[in-house]
């Protein structure tokens, strides 16, 4: 099996009411989780994630919120 070291922002608290979006890279792939829920992963690369954030960054997203 596989080992993920899966790694959460520093910003993030340590306890279990803080669920945050964790992040690992493996095999030039980024994965994505949600401590709460860590069976669900979703994997994309990481120049599909950084065109992801700058959209973000940018407020491309804005309307679905």
């Amino acid at each position: 099996m596989l080992s993920i070291i899966w790694q959460k922002s520093s910003y993030s608290g340590s306890g279990d009411e803080n669920a945050c979006v964790e992040l690992a890279a493996v095999g030039g792939t980024i994965r994505l989780r949600e401590s709460d829920d860590p069976d669900v992963v979703l994997t994309t690369t990481p120049a599909q994630l950084s065109e992801f954030l700058r959209g973000v960054r940018a407020g491309r997203f804005d309307h679905l919120g």
